[in-house]
């Protein structure tokens, strides 16, 4: 079905057990969060996701069916692999960024961290807006040097500087739909 994958890094299964797990944790901290502020997390409409779309689709939708409270979603695009790139070009907003989030607690999940750039220019506009909290939170963090410095509390999966895709990830526009994380064949790839 898919020629090109040359390897698995992180299989289905793998993905499901630690999408569970991530859940439990970030449900652990949003309680925490909300009982601080003197709520329950069945009580307030105060916890919204933001998924940086498209890459994290697959990911967060895996992932709320797993949290146990009330939230919302909030979508944000960002585009950093334009066409057929395998190395980040710098974050740009393709879209709005969610409205009404002073007060809320936020969790950005996106599919990879990689140069940081995305996730530093999402926090930055989210913190303009005066969240009670936020969070971030990756599939895969890609272990290679970033252009930004950027912290995330949660982490599905470390993996070699590689070139990924599957599970939401693509290369120029397909592979999002293979269920596993995988190398493609360099024989798929532009020259670099």
């Amino acid at each position: 079905m898919f020629p090109e994958i040359q390897r698995t890094l992180v299989t289905r299964q793998q993905i499901a057990e630690r999408i569970k797990s991530l859940a439990l944790e970030i449900a652990r901290d949003l309680e925490a969060d909300l009982e601080k502020d003197g709520h329950t997390a069945l009580d307030e409409d105060r916890v919204v996701i933001i998924p940086v779309m498209t890459g994290a689709m697959i990911f967060v939708a895996d992932l709320i069916r797993e949290l146990p409270m009330k939230l919302s979603l909030g979508l944000v695009a960002v585009s950093s692999y334009p066409g057929a790139s395998v190395r980040s070009k710098g974050a740009l907003l393709a879209s709005e960024m969610p409205k009404n989030l002073a007060g809320k607690h936020i969790i950005v999940l996106d599919d990879i961290l990689d140069s940081g750039q995305t996730l530093a220019m999402v926090k930055k506009l989210i913190l303009e807006q005066g969240p009670a909290s936020l969070r971030l939170g990756v599939m895969l963090d890609k272990q290679t040097n970033r252009a930004v410095d950027i912290e995330v509390d949660y982490v599905g999966f470390e993996i070699p500087d590689e070139f990924v895709v599957g599970y939401g990830l693509d290369y120029d526009g397909y592979y999002r739909n293979h269920p596993e994380i995988a190398v493609l064949d360099a024989s798929a790839l532009p020259a670099r």
